[in-house]
Parts: C-alpha cells; sequence; structure tokens
C-alpha cells in the first residue's frame, strides 16, 4: 500500500531525485548570476598586477606608490548568500589569479594581533599544506606575527618561484602573484583595526603586491564611515554591484516554480509564506531555497500519493499501474476527486468507486490533464503580467510572484485588481497593448507547453495589433477634414443637437428626454476601427485568462503535487527560540518521544536529562539560588530515577559523578540565561526569568 514500506522507499527515491535536480539548477543559476561580478573582479585583480607601475596602463597610473588596490564588493543586505558568493571568487582566484587568497570574518579579527595571525594562518598555512617538497616555512604559530614575516615568507616563496628548472603552471600567472586579503563583512570589523591594518600595508606596498576586497552588506559609503579620509586615501578603491536579491528571488522562482518541468508545487499560502520571510527577515535566496526543499520532504514524506509526483510522464504512468488497492482508496478519498466523481454520470461513479482497473485508466487521464493545465497555466501568466506589470498604481503587483500568489488563491477575473488592470489597458494603451505583439508569441514560441492553435491565435491577435498601430497612427496624424465628409458636417450642423435642445429647453420634461436621447446616441455610437481591434484583444486576452488561469483547487488530483501545509512550514522556518526552548525543559517528551518521560501530571520525570531537571528545580527557588541546596535536591530526584532504596544511606548520596553532573546542568542552565552568578551572597546564583518565561 501507499503507507508500506516498499512506497515510502519509492517515495524516497523521487524526492531525492528531485532534489538533486533543483540543486543542480539552482547551483548553475547562481554560477551565471555571479559570473559577471566575478568575471569583472577577475579583471580587475589581473589587471592591478599586471606588470611594474610605472609601466603599466592608465588604471595602474593612477594609483601612487603608497596606494593599494581595493575592490568596494556591493553584495546586498542577504547575508547568508555571501558565503557562496566568496567560495566562488576564491576558487576562481586560486585557479587562475594567485594561490595566495585569504578570507577573514569580523568574529575572528577582534584585536590587531588577531588579524595579523589569522592573515599569516591563510596565506602561509595554506602554502605549507600545499608544499609537497620537504622545506620549512615559518609558521605564524611559531613566529611573531607581522608583515615582515610575510614578507621574508613571500621572498622565499617568489625566489623558488622563479627558478630556471622550474616552469610555471599557466603563462598568464604573472611571476609575482598578488597577496589577496578578502574582508567578508567590512561593517562588522573593528574600524581602528582596520584602520591600524591599512597603515601598516601601506608600509609594504612595495615589498608585497597587496590587493584588498572589501564585502560591503549595505552601501559604498560604508567605507567612509569606516576609513578615515587619512586611511582611504591610501586606497585606490574601485566598485563592484551584484544583482539585487529580489532580482535574484525572482529568477529562482522563474526557474523552479513558474515552470512544468518540475511536478513539485507549493500552494498559494506556502509560497507566501516563503516569500514572507524571504522579504521581511534576511532577503536571502539561499534560505528561500532551503525552506522549498523542506516543503518538498514535507510533501513527500506526509503526502503517501505524493508518489504520482514524478518528472517524467513514464513514471507517473507507471507508478499508477503500480498502485495497490490501499492507494486507490487514498485516491478516493481526496476531496478534489470526490467532487470530479459527483460531476460524472450515476453508472460512471459506480466504476470509479468500485472498479480498481477503472479507476487506474481514470487516474492517468487526471494526471495527463494536471500535467497538460500547468503548461498552458504559466505562458498564459507570463503573458498577463507582461501586460500589467507596468501600468499605473500596477494593480496586479510589479512581480510575476504576486500575480502567481493571486491566481492560485481564486479566480484572478473576479478581483476588482483585475478588473481595474482591463479597465486601463481599454483606455488607449496601445504602448501596453503591442507587448502582445512582442513577449506574448516570443513566450508561446519558445516554450512548448502551450497548444498548437493557440500559438496561431497570438499570431492572429500580433496582425491586428499591427493593424491598430497603423490606424492610430493614420488618425492621429489626419488633421483636416475629407472632402467626402464636408456634406455630412454642413447637414449635421442643421440639425439641433441634444446638448444645443438642453441650452434652449429649461422644463423638467423635456430635460429628462434630451438626457435619454444622449444616453441612447452613446449606446449607439459606431466604433473606430482602432476600438474595435482593441477590444477584440482584449477580449481574446481575457478568455484565455478565463480558461488556463483557473486555481489548482479546481483540477482533480491536485493534491498529488501541492503542497498545503503553511502552518507546519512557518513553525519550522520562523521558529521562535524562546518557546523551543520552554517547550524543551518543561517537556522533554515533546521532542525526544521517548514513553520514560512520560507523566500522569505532565510535569518533568526523573528520568529527565539532567538539565530538565535542573531546570524544574530552579523554578521552585526564590530571586537567589543555594547552589548546595539545589545540589541536595537534584541528587535526591537523580537517586529516585536510579531506582535506589528511600530507606538507604546512599538515597540522595552526592557523589563526583553527580556532582559534575550538576555543575554541567547549571552551567548549560547559565549559557541559556536563566541565571547569572551573584556577589550578594557566597554560594549563590540569582534567577532571572520569572512567570512562564
Amino acid at each position: 500500500g501507499c503507507d508500506g514500506g516498499e512506497d515510502s522507499s519509492l517515495r524516497y527515491t523521487l524526492c531525492k531525485k528531485l532534489w538533486d535536480t533543483i540543486k543542480e539548477e539552482t547551483e548553475s543559476l547562481q554560477d551565471e548570476l555571479n559570473r559577471q561580478i566575478l568575471e569583472g573582479l577577475l579583471h580587475f585583480i589581473k589587471r592591478c598586477c599586471s606588470g611594474p607601475r610605472h609601466t603599466a596602463g592608465p588604471w595602474e597610473a593612477r594609483m601612487r606608490a603608497s596606494e593599494i588596490p581595493t575592490a568596494a564588493l556591493v553584495l546586498g543586505v542577504n547575508v547568508p548568500d555571501h558565503d557562496m558568493t566568496f567560495q566562488s571568487l576564491c576558487e576562481l582566484l586560486q585557479q587562475s589569479v594567485t594561490p595566495h587568497v585569504a578570507c577573514l570574518q569580523a568574529k575572528e579579527c577582534g584585536a590587531l594581533k588577531s588579524l595579523m595571525r589569522k592573515v599569516l594562518e591563510r596565506l602561509v598555512g595554506s602554502a605549507a599544506e600545499d608544499e609537497e617538497e620537504g622545506d620549512t616555512h615559518p609558521h605564524p604559530k611559531g613566529a611573531h606575527c607581522t608583515l615582515a614575516t610575510l614578507c621574508e615568507w613571500y621572498e622565499t616563496k617568489s625566489k623558488k618561484s622563479s627558478t630556471p628548472g622550474k616552469k610555471r603552471s599557466s603563462e598568464e600567472e604573472p611571476a609575482r602573484p598578488p597577496i589577496v586579503i578578502i574582508f567578508k563583512d567590512l561593517e562588522a570589523f573593528n574600524p581602528r583595526v582596520l584602520q591600524d591594518f591599512i597603515l601598516i600595508c601601506s608600509r609594504y606596498v612595495e615589498q608585497l603586491p597587496l590587493i584588498l576586497v572589501f564585502g560591503i552588506a549595505t552601501s559604498p559609503s560604508t567605507i567612509q564611515q569606516v576609513l578615515p579620509h587619512s586611511v582611504s586615501s591610501l586606497l585606490c578603491i574601485e566598485l563592484f554591484q551584484s544583482l539585487s536579491c529580489t532580482q535574484h528571488l525572482s529568477t529562482v522562482m522563474d526557474k523552479l516554480i513558474l515552470t512544468h518541468y518540475f511536478p513539485f508545487k507549493p500552494n498559494a499560502k506556502v509560497l507566501q509564506v516563503l516569500v514572507s520571510i524571504f522579504l521581511y527577515h534576511d532577503f536571502s535566496v539561499r534560505n528561500f531555497i532551503k525552506g522549498l526543499k523542506l516543503a518538498l520532504l514535507e510533501h513527500y514524506l506526509n503526502q503517501p500519493l505524493s508518489v504520482l509526483c514524478c518528472e517524467k510522464k513514464e513514471e507517473v504512468e507507471l507508478n499508477t499501474t503500480q498502485l495497490s488497492h490501499r492507494g486507490l482508496e487514498s485516491v478516493r478519498q481526496l476531496a478534489s476527486f470526490r467532487r470530479y466523481v459527483e460531476q460524472q454520470q450515476p453508472q460512471e461513479q459506480v466504476a470509479l468507486l468500485t472498479s480498481d482497473q477503472h479507476m487506474k485508466e481514470t487516474c492517468k487521464k487526471l494526471l495527463k490533464d494536471l500535467y497538460k493545465y500547468h503548461k498552458n497555466y504559466y505562458p498564459v501568466l507570463r503573458c498577463l503580467h507582461a501586460l500589467t506589470c507596468s501600468l499605473p498604481r500596477v494593480p496586479l503587483g510589479k512581480q510575476i510572484r504576486e500575480l502567481h500568489i493571486t491566481c492560485l488563491e481564486g479566480n484572478v477575473w473576479e478581483r476588482e485588481e483585475y478588473r481595474s488592470a482591463m479597465q486601463l489597458l481599454s483606455r488607449h494603451y496601445l504602448s501596453k497593448l503591442m507587448h502582445i505583439k512582442i513577449l506574448c508569441p516570443h513566450q508561446v514560441a519558445n516554450n512548448d507547453s502551450f497548444t498548437f492553435i493557440y500559438y496561431h491565435y497570438f499570431l492572429n491577435v500580433y496582425k491586428k495589433l499591427t493593424l491598430i498601430k497603423n490606424i492610430f497612427d493614420n488618425e492621429r496624424c489626419s488633421c483636416f477634414v475629407s472632402p467626402e465628409a464636408k456634406p455630412e458636417t454642413a447637414a449635421n450642423e442643421g440639425m439641433t443637437s441634444p446638448a444645443k435642445s438642453m441650452e434652449k429647453k429649461t422644463d423638467l420634461f423635456q430635460l429628462q428626454k434630451t438626457l435619454l436621447e444622449m444616453k441612447e446616441t452613446r449606446r449607439t455610437k459606431k466604433l473606430s476601427g482602432f476600438e474595435i481591434l482593441r477590444n477584440e484583444a482584449l477580449d481574446f486576452i481575457d478568455a484565455l485568462v478565463r480558461s488556463h488561469l483557473v486555481p489548482p483547487e479546481t483540477q482533480p488530483l491536485h493534491e498529488v503535487c501541492y503542497y498545503s501545509s503553511s502552518a507546519l512550514l512557518r513553525r519550522h522556518l520562523n521558529a521562535t527560540p524562546r518557546t523551543s526552548i520552554q517547550t524543551a525543559l518543561s517537556s522533554p517528551y515533546h521532542y525526544l518521544q521517548n514513553d520514560a518521560l512520560l507523566t500522569e501530571d505532565g510535569g518533568v520525570s526523573n528520568a529527565a536529562p539532567d538539565l530538565c531537571i535542573v531546570h524544574k528545580l530552579h523554578l521552585e527557588c526564590g530571586r537567589l539560588i543555594n547552589l548546595y541546596d539545589w545540589l541536595e535536591a537534584y541528587a535526591t530526584v537523580v537517586s529516585a530515577a536510579e531506582g535506589k532504596d528511600p530507606e538507604s544511606e546512599e538515597y540522595g548520596k552526592v557523589d563526583e559523578l553527580k556532582h559534575a553532573r550538576f555543575i554541567q546542568a547549571v552551567s548549560e542552565l547559565q549559557f541559556l540565561g536563566f541565571i547569572k552568578s551573584t556577589k550578594q551572597k557566597t554560594d549563590h546564583v540569582a534567577r532571572l526569568t520569572w512567570g512562564g518565561c
């Protein structure tokens, strides 16, 4: 059955296969997005170390003798994504420019001495590991951590690499490869430490070909805030700007979600949770992908019918054929399938509920229809977004993900925003309608997911919109009255218009009659050629929207592909550490799922971890806790858990093992912030939390 071990292993295989494909796609996408900025950085570093400064090009001519070439890399506030960028940068530098790369973090460099030591460890230590011969190198732990030591090591290294008997690995690699020092999080560094380090480096520019790379999360003005002019004037800075995290997210969603190639789909609420965490917490595309992975794992773990969520049609048909009776019963219990059965004829209903073979054939047909629904959904979604993304006030959203979520939530054509967008398009927005001519055939032609007949419909609209443009240009350019129209105009002048009659008549009856005539005139007004073609084009787009942008809940068996547990996803991704810690300490069974930890009154069992016992005992104390009394109470609880006789002398006795366990538990409780040491009383600690905290 669907819950059996065989199906579980199959679901695991399908989940792993799908995630490997998604991971490969995201990695290639990440490399593609980072390629432009990384290539610019590589070109900058190669240009800085291309040769002696007095014989170099225009860039080097601008650099004074004491200036250090510096690259300011603005990556944005999505700090969790920076590690991947810097890792790719280090690998590219070591492969094509220089083996001497040191990547530093602020938490490792609190003082100048620590910064110097880390620089030497990254450079000298890595070189010593890569050295295959038995030569000795000054290791930072056994030598003074100064740039003078680095100079000696670099000179020795350069002489050795320039010996006649040893060929270079690459003709492009310079004889004196530069030393690149990367500061991953510039804002977090101690400004004074950074200033002193740059001042020291400026005195070794002639001996060491230093190049600095600043990783900036906010804005380039951070350099001016961290470094005074006397220090920043020693740097020759060039700015590099990465792609914004919102654009990165849009690209990732286009590849992973807004496509029919990946069968797994998050529903509106799940996608809203993932996007909300991205926008309001960390702007991290990496964490967004992790959240998508968690949803994928939960779907294949908790949905037995996920065995039908496959990438290839052949796998879907095979797994449908192999469904057991229990699996088919699970299909019959789906809400979407029950609605489908209710719409069938009585004989078909009986066959669906009683015949397993007929049920399998129906499932294959419904899954093919679901696949076709996805193939038609996304091209129409992109065309609608192309038409409405730059309208005034952007009623359907500026990003395609907003429009996608709106379509997932319900019938988009019933929303006021959609009616507003179509009304704006109908008001002579010719430039927006021409997007159909430019974008829609491109979306359809480059996507094999659309039926052949709709492609010809788009081409038909393409031709009509070309006529629209010609008619519009002719009407706008014609500033004269044709001779044929003059007699008609003269005849019309002899007639009294309703508006003019309104000026002559003032009684209420005549006014009402005139207004009705004006209303009828507007109703029977003949539309121009431009208006007819424009309305026809908009009606065609509206028909496509109503036909293909229906919510997925209307499709039978949509539960196979769509994950809907948004509450579970939010609880895992947007967790509250304080509540989780309190739950773990007061009810360890919630996480450990050990039956020995269950108690009738819901309290903490004697067999609970030491930290839980110590936490329970500290709740019974006041503001100051006597450590000895606390230890005695802990020993009594542990003795009861060990099953000792309360009447024996060993019961409640503190031995070395219990004493050590108690000290460790108290230290962990202090680390979590529940207690702190105090000088008010000897052998006491102060309690920091009260009530339910």
